[in-house]
């Protein structure tokens, strides 16, 4: 028996990450680790903080500490325009924003990613979780559990839970 072709909902069904756009990569995020998009806020920079802290907003009441990966994933830093977005990643009660240039979808990961070629060096291949291949180039995989232990770089006195 021949399965059915997929359509269009069934693969929104299935998807199970979202795609963004940092620079000329486009990476995938896990939607289990998503708690929402939205409109990127007014960002307050926090002296001494590394260049992929981009500083803290204020989200639905609360502060949030707000990260730009683009400088260690190696893209181009452009001024964000209309189409950015922030991701509110969350994982064992730690939440976080990721600056995105563009969401540009989703995908389905689950089976489909591949090894990163080992091209990237230091802080950014221990970003990645893999690719998965794409008619328009491969999409790395974000590792949102690496992003997230990213606060463990950061000075004292400067975490946020």
């Amino acid at each position: 028996m021949t399965p059915a072709p997929q359509t269009a909902d069934d693969a929104a069904a299935d998807a199970d990450a979202v795609v963004v756009r940092l620079g000329a990569g486009r990476f995938a995020v896990s939607l289990a680790s998503v708690a929402e998009v939205g409109r990127v806020p007014s960002v307050t920079r926090v002296p001494g903080t590394p260049g992929w802290v981009a500083g803290v907003a204020n989200w639905r009441g609360r502060i949030l500490p707000v990260l730009d990966l683009r400088s260690l994933l190696g893209a181009v830093e452009v001024p964000l325009g209309g189409s950015s977005r922030l991701l509110v990643l969350t994982a064992d009660g730690v939440s976080v924003g990721l600056l995105v240039e563009a969401v540009e979808g989703t995908a389905v990961v689950a089976a489909a990613a591949e090894p990163f070629p080992a091209t990237l060096a230091g802080s950014a291949a221990r970003l990645l979780a893999g690719q998965l291949p794409h008619p328009d180039g491969p999409v790395a995989v974000l590792d949102v559990d690496a992003v997230l232990r990213m606060r463990d770089a950061l000075p004292r006195g400067r975490r946020s839970a």
